[in-house]
């Protein structure tokens, strides 16, 4: 990041004051020479004050310009209040975006939303000054753009800035001042004024100038021809890609989707063709990534072919950083089971949760749909797939192994919110028509009123019961009994409210629970599987029992 803008401002009026301010013009490169300074060293602006005369025409021939130059940077004050903006030919010849953040000390931020590329550039929006300056100002722009905007104009950045400090009184300056008590140094031709004068028991300095500081010169473009792929003889070529009839796979770490996955601006919805899950990120209809598979726990296997087709050479680089050899990936379990495979199954239990809740409420006289039950519609998953529940694919997101403690609780905080939208109030309903008194179950939460209701299931199955019976007026036996089916959704929950210092205590519940918490030194990959496993079995285990008492009708 190039600064092309600046104002900085410390101690103005202390014994340490210090000021800078400066502006970039836009110099053709066939043009004359700028050695004089321009006059914008002054104020620090390309525009200082408005026109005084307000009569009709006035501003007819005004053109903004740092002595007669475009800029990069458009700004304006009065002394007072000042404001900064990114030029409007440098904005619309790169075809820029911006977006502003900061609500009162706001900045705007310029991205090239074609790639993307986010903080091409970016500054402060105003300031102002009031004996001091109330915030300082910097604007900075990609040295590539920056470069890429003065080669299309075929012009010089220059810089053209003031600069004064107050500094005591030392021989090295006095050497300068030539026992003068003010000097003026201003080289024929040169490219700065400095003045050096004694003021308040100190000297003063200040520099104005003028500096020839970019050339039009473009920066190597990043390039993914010519690249090495692990266990690939000689290097990957646009057009050798693009000629490969046999289907040579590369396979890549899956943490390659992290940069996507954690950006609204690109879909990373995983679709699942014939059994396989196709996990290929994706830009607003821009460019793609396609039939990037996954295999294992933690990887992903893409034909060469498809990873080299139109897309930024920058996103195919991106895939290079995360390439593994056969070597790397020999100990890995090709048959593992991925995030996203659990997920599904998680998915498939709460849809089957939904039916069998549905359908034993009617038993009863309840009518209530599966999809407002879990805030899934099985219609909408097989038509549209997971497109419209964003929350399925943040759970399903990149699961590593060397996952952090954070990541671990905040993704069983999002497994238990999934499947915790079932109401209370209706299961309350159900569990009084089977007989509960309602004072017994008024301060339950989803979690006891699910176990319960797993409870009555169990005894009326046992007892080989239809599901006329789960309607009765006596109260069921054991209704509120502690079942072990249960254990990973209590567990999750607790997960969900942990904090760091309470991690330890759920460890345990986990090791109780059968898992290896010496495994969790190297991350917590596999305490969220074991997890998942627990509730994903839990549903199972309630769907099991609701099932088979529904099919005694």
């Amino acid at each position: 990041m190039v600064e092309v803008t600046s104002r900085y401002d410390f101690d103005s009026h202390g014994p340490q004051r210090e000021y800078v301010h400066m502006v970039m013009a836009v110099v053709p490169d066939d043009g004359p020479e700028v050695t004089p300074l321009l006059d914008e060293c002054a104020d620090g602006v390309v525009s200082f004050s408005k026109p005084m005369d307000d009569r009709k025409g006035n501003a007819r021939e005004t053109s903004p310009s740092i002595s007669g130059f475009d800029y990069v940077i458009a700004s304006w004050g009065d002394g007072s209040f000042y404001t900064y903006n990114l030029a409007e030919k440098v904005w619309m010849v790169l075809g820029l975006s911006p977006r502003c953040v900061g609500n009162d000390n706001q900045r705007v931020i310029y991205d090239d939303l074609s790639l993307p590329e986010f903080g091409v550039a970016e500054g402060e929006v105003s300031n102002e000054f009031y004996w001091t300056a109330s915030r300082d100002v910097s604007w900075k722009i990609s040295n590539e753009y920056l470069r890429k905007y003065l080669w299309l104009r075929s012009a010089y950045g220059v810089r053209v800035f003031h600069y004064q400090a107050l500094r005591p009184d030392g021989a090295e300056l006095r050497v300068l001042m030539n026992g003068r008590a003010h000097v003026q140094i201003k080289p024929e031709g040169g490219w700065y004024e400095l003045d050096l004068r004694e003021f308040k028991g100190g000297l003063l300095i200040q520099v104005w100038g003028t500096v020839k500081a970019i050339a039009p010169e473009l920066c190597p473009e990043l390039s993914a021809d010519g690249i090495d792929w692990p266990d690939v003889t000689g290097p990957m070529t646009h057009a050798r890609a693009d000629a490969l009839i046999s289907l040579t796979k590369v396979l890549l770490d899956d943490k390659f989707l992290q940069r996507y996955e954690q950006s609204s601006f690109y879909d990373t919805t995983p679709v699942n063709f014939d059994g396989r899950w196709e996990c290929s990120p994706s830009y607003r209809g821009q460019w793609s990534f396609t039939e990037c598979i996954r295999v294992g726990r933690n990887l992903i296997s893409v034909p060469m072919r498809e990873l080299y087709k139109a897309k930024p050479d920058r996103e195919i680089l991106h895939a290079r950083a995360f390439a593994l050899s056969a070597h790397d990936v020999a100990h890995f379990d090709l048959q593992e089971e991925h995030i996203v495979s659990k997920t599904n199954r998680f998915l498939n239990q709460l849809l089957d949760l939904g039916d069998h809740l549905s359908a034993l409420a009617k038993t009863v006289g309840i009518q209530k749909a599966a999809s407002e039950l879990i805030g899934f519609s099985r219609a909408e998953i097989t038509a549209n797939g997971w497109t419209s529940y964003p929350r399925l694919c943040r759970l399903a997101q990149v699961a590593p192994l060397d996952m952090s403690q954070q990541e671990f609780l905040s993704r069983c905080k999002s497994l238990h919110e999934i499947w915790q939208r079932i109401p209370d109030g209706f299961l309350k309903s159900l569990l009084e028509k089977a007989g509960c008194r309602r004072e017994s179950i008024k301060q339950l939460g989803s979690l006891k009123l699910l176990q319960a209701l797993l409870n009555i299931a169990t005894k009326l199955n046992l007892n080989e019961e239809s599901s006329d019976a789960f309607q009765n007026n006596a109260e069921p036996d054991g209704w509120s009994t502690r079942n072990e089916a249960m254990a990973a959704l209590f567990l999750n929950n607790d997960l969900r409210i942990a904090d760091a210092h309470e991690v330890e205590q759920c460890l345990e519940t986990l090791q109780n629970l059968g898992f290896d918490t010496a495994n969790v030194n190297r991350g917590y990959g596999h305490a969220l599987d074991f997890v998942m496993d627990g509730v994903i079995d839990s549903l199972a285990a309630l769907n099991a029992e609701i099932a088979a008492l529904l099919a005694r009708a």
